[in-house]
């Protein structure tokens, strides 16, 4: 009887399904710290790979699954992971494509349709037919990251008449997407886009991927759009940008501290749009996740099929 831990709240019609898969021992905890106890005999380990530390895993000495269900990977503790490779690792990439190309196309028009300004405005009562708005129609979108994520997003962006460039690790053709770069041709997509949304995992070979150099290479018209995590960007680089006119405008959902502290002068940058962290909610968050799970705890009872979203520990995706 395989024995399976979740260290967050899972409810009851969630449970259900997943003890149709076969005879299987489940228990459901709120976080890490009430599971603790039971982590030795757990054999499949349900969480958001946020509570996961080398000293917590070397008490699972029967561990031979984790199942992230988000897609973020950044706290897993992957240093240490190399050192038990008879533990299997997914995670939930994909899940988060609808929603999060959804919110990206919502910001995109949100920045073009300055509707900002015109919220502000409707809060001072004030009739201001001035404000130049514009198309996105035609203009380029540069998509730092295309994995299933980014092309979600290349494909919702087509739905608008948007020409699509994108970057991944070499450059690889992806359907949607009008051209492709490898990672060094960075600069090259930021030079021609209008619109630079970044959704790229965060590993060791892109954090603080946008400094300076990259700001300056942009477009003095160009907004950025952060949907990644925000070790990808050094924030003092993005503040002079902001400050200096480098870039028109920037809309971030992902910071290098969060929640965001109130004293952080990301607040008041001009021309920045700060979110916290929605660009991946919906409702449905908890049943696509448990989709994923349900095939892949499948494929482990039956040894029949292919595991989805296997992550190579020495890439951290």
């Amino acid at each position: 009887m395989a024995k399976i831990m979740t260290t967050f709240p899972l409810k009851e019609r969630h449970l259900k399904l997943i003890m149709e898969l076969g005879q299987l021992e489940v228990k459901v905890f709120p976080n890490i710290k009430e599971a603790s106890p039971y982590l030795k005999s757990t054999e499949i380990l349900l969480t958001y790979g946020e509570d996961l530390t080398p000293e917590i895993l070397s008490e699972a000495t029967n561990l031979k699954w984790i199942q992230v269900i988000s897609a973020g990977l950044d706290k897993m503790p992957f240093a240490y992971l190399k050192t038990r490779p008879d533990i299997l690792i997914t995670n939930a990439r994909g899940m988060h494509g609808g929603p999060m190309a959804e919110f990206t196309i919502g910001a995109i028009l949100l920045l073009a349709r300055k509707n900002v300004e015109i919220l502000e405005n409707q809060k001072k009562h004030l009739w201001d037919r001035s404000i130049r708005v514009e198309e996105i129609a035609g203009a380029t979108l540069g998509i730092v990251g295309v994995g299933s994520i980014g092309q979600t997003i290349a494909k919702r962006a087509k739905a608008f008449d948007m020409r699509v460039l994108g970057l991944n690790t070499d450059g690889r053709p992806v359907d949607g997407v009008d051209v492709m770069y490898a990672r060094s041709g960075l600069h090259d997509l930021l030079s021609q886009s209008d619109y630079v949304v970044v959704v790229t995992p965060l590993t060791h070979a892109t954090r603080d991927m946008f400094g300076q150099a990259e700001f300056r290479v942009m477009k003095p018209s160009a907004y950025f759009i952060n949907i990644g995590r925000g070790e990808l960007v050094q924030e003092e680089a993005l503040l002079k940008a902001l400050h200096e006119k480098w870039i028109r405008g920037a809309l971030l959902d992902v910071f290098r501290e969060e929640p965001l502290p109130p004293e952080s002068p990301l607040w008041d940058a001009p021309n920045c749009v700060i979110i916290p962290h929605l660009s991946g909610r919906s409702p449905k968050y908890i049943e696509r996740a448990m989709e994923i799970f349900r095939h892949n705890l499948s494929v482990y009872l039956r040894k029949q099929g292919e595991f989805m979203n296997v992550i190579n520990v020495h890439k951290g995706y």
